[in-house]
């Protein structure tokens, strides 16, 4: 490597999530803040957050229960 081209590089970065859950990193920043973070997202947590404005999830979601039931077997 060229010397005095590479950023600084923080073996224990701060990583503070909206949320407040705090983790350490490898980074080129000292201290990171994110909004969303593996403690919070919908993904890691299970938790389903839905903004539906205009009914469109709940439409998705009828139809996907139909789908399902009309699934039958075929027999020969």
């Amino acid at each position: 490597m060229k010397k005095d081209i590479h950023p600084k590089f923080f073996d224990k970065s701060q990583v503070v999530c909206a949320c407040g859950n705090k983790f350490t990193v490898g980074s080129t920043k000292e201290k990171i803040e994110v909004e969303i973070c593996s403690a919070c997202h919908p993904f890691f947590t299970g938790q389903e957050k839905v903004m539906d404005t205009a009914g469109r999830v709940e439409k998705f979601k009828t139809r996907a229960a139909k789908a399902k039931v009309s699934k039958k077997p075929i027999k020969n």
